[in-house]
C-alpha cells in the first residue's frame, strides 16, 4: 500500500481568497477526531506565508488528537484567531444535495460539511491575516484544534496548557464560531454561560407490584426530589446573562415489566448558568434544594463542567463591534446565549470574543454558507486586525 501524498499548500492567491481556501478545507474531510489532513493544509499554508507553526498532538483518551499553534511576529500584542477544523459526521450522505466533501459553490452558496462550523471562518481569518501581512509591531497567531466537536479533552484545553508552560502570551483572542442567528452582523459573543450536569440516584427495593409492602418503590421519592430541585427559578439573570436554567433531561428506571417495582431510579439534569454562580456555589444550591425534599439520594456531578465568563466591554470589544458594523451596516448585539465553545478554555489566558458566520445550517444536512458572508467575514477580520494594532501596538 502506498502512503498518501503529503498535503500541499494551495497557491498564494487562493490562500488569500477565503472561498477558495474554505473549499479546499472542506475537500480535506475531517470528521472528528480524524482531522490531520485539514490541519496539515492549514499548517503548510501558514508556513508558506512565513508563520512559525507548532504541530501539537495530545493523547489522553487513547486517540492521538492533532492541533497546531502558529505565530508571525515576536512582540506584543499578540492577537490570536482560534477555531477548529474537525466537523461532525454527515449522517446519511445520500440525503445531501451535493457531495458533503466536494466544497462546491452553487447558487451563491458554498456547500459542504464544515462550511459554517467552522471551516468557512478558519478560511476567513487566515485569508484576512495573509492579506494584512506581518504586523510592524505585534504578532498574529492561530490556535487550531481537531477536537472541538468531540470530547474536547485533547484540543484547545491542552494547547492552552502548552502555551502557559511555554510562557507564550496571548493578549486577545477571536474565536470564529458561528454567532449570527439570521444575518451577518446580528450578534457577537462576549461571554458564555456555564454548564453543569448531574445524575441523581434513588435506591429502593425491587418487588412485585401486587405485594408493595415487600418492596420499596423509589419513584415517588424521586418525584419529590425533582419537585424540590425545580421549585422556583435559580435567579433572575444579570446585565449580560439571561436567568440560569435547569432542565431535567432524562428519568429512567430501566424497567420493561408492568408488574415489577424497580430497584432504583436515576434522573439526569443540566444547568446553563450565569455569572451569579460559580461551579461550587451552584453545586451547593443543587444540594440545598434536594436536601429540602427530605429524601435520601445520591448525586454525582458529570466531569467536563464549564464556568461562565464575560469579556467586559472595553476597547477590544468595541474594536470587534465597530468592525462588524462597518462591514455589515448592523450594530451587533453583545450576546452570551447558546451552548459552550472552546472560548471557555481560552478565557483563562486572555480576553476572548467570538464572531463568525450565520449558524442556521451548522450540523445539518446540506450545510452551506453564502459566499458573500464568507467574503464579508474576511473583511471584518481585516478591519479588526487594522484597528487592533492601531490601538494596542
Amino acid at each position: 500500500m502506498t502512503s498518501p501524498a503529503p498535503v500541499q499548500p494551495i497557491s498564494p492567491s487562493d490562500a488569500r481568497d477565503p472561498v477558495a481556501l474554505a473549499a479546499a478545507l472542506i475537500r480535506a474531510p475531517s470528521v472528528t477526531p480524524d482531522s490531520q489532513d485539514a490541519l496539515e493544509l492549514v499548517a503548510h499554508t501558514l508556513e508558506a506565508a512565513g508563520y512559525h507553526v507548532e504541530r501539537l498532538t495530545f493523547d489522553s483518551g487513547g486517540i492521538p488528537i492533532p492541533n497546531l499553534y502558529a505565530r508571525i511576529g515576536d512582540s506584543a500584542p499578540n492577537l490570536c484567531f482560534a477555531g477548529h477544523v474537525d466537523v461532525v459526521p454527515v449522517g446519511d450522505a445520500g440525503a445531501w444535495k451535493l457531495d458533503p466533501f466536494a466544497g462546491q459553490v452553487e447558487d451563491g452558496l458554498l456547500h459542504g460539511r464544515g462550511a459554517v462550523d467552522m471551516k468557512g471562518a478558519v478560511a476567513a481569518f487566515m485569508a484576512a491575516a495573509l492579506r494584512y501581512g506581518k504586523p510592524q509591531k505585534g504578532s498574529i497567531s492561530f490556535l487550531i484544534t481537531g477536537d472541538e466537536e468531540g470530547p474536547a479533552l485533547d484540543g484547545t484545553v491542552k494547547v492552552v496548557e502548552w502555551l502557559r508552560d511555554k510562557g507564550e502570551v496571548v493578549d486577545h483572542c477571536i474565536v470564529g464560531e458561528p454567532t449570527n442567528p439570521a444575518a451577518m452582523g446580528d450578534a457577537f459573543k462576549i461571554g458564555r454561560r456555564g454548564s453543569l450536569s448531574g445524575i441523581i440516584t434513588v435506591k429502593g427495593v425491587q418487588g412485585h407490584v401486587a405485594y408493595p409492602h415487600l418492596a420499596d418503590n423509589p419513584i415517588p421519592r424521586m418525584v419529590r426530589l425533582l419537585a424540590a430541585l425545580m421549585a422556583g427559578p435559580l435567579d433572575e439573570g444579570t446585565a449580560f446573562f439571561p436567568p440560569s436554567n435547569l432542565e431535567v433531561i432524562t428519568v429512567d428506571v430501566g424497567n420493561t415489566a408492568s408488574n415489577v417495582i424497580p430497584a432504583q431510579i436515576t434522573a439526569r439534569f443540566n444547568v446553563r448558568f450565569n455569572d451569579l454562580f460559580t461551579l461550587e456555589t451552584l453545586q451547593d444550591e443543587i444540594h440545598r434544594r434536594l436536601d429540602a425534599a427530605g429524601e435520601p439520594y445520591e448525586l454525582d456531578f458529570v466531569p467536563g463542567a464549564s464556568q461562565s465568563f464575560i469579556t467586559a466591554p472595553g476597547p477590544f470589544v468595541e474594536i470587534v463591534s465597530e468592525a462588524v458594523a462597518s462591514v455589515t451596516g448592523r450594530q451587533p448585539e453583545p450576546s452570551t446565549s447558546g451552548g459552550t465553545s472552546d472560548a471557555r478554555f481560552i478565557k483563562d489566558i486572555c480576553p476572548v470574543v467570538e464572531f463568525g458566520l450565520v449558524g442556521r445550517t451548522m450540523h445539518k444536512v446540506d450545510e452551506a454558507t453564502p459566499v458573500q458572508d464568507v467574503t464579508d467575514l474576511t473583511a471584518i477580520y481585516e478591519r479588526i486586525l487594522a484597528r487592533y494594532f492601531a490601538h494596542f501596538a
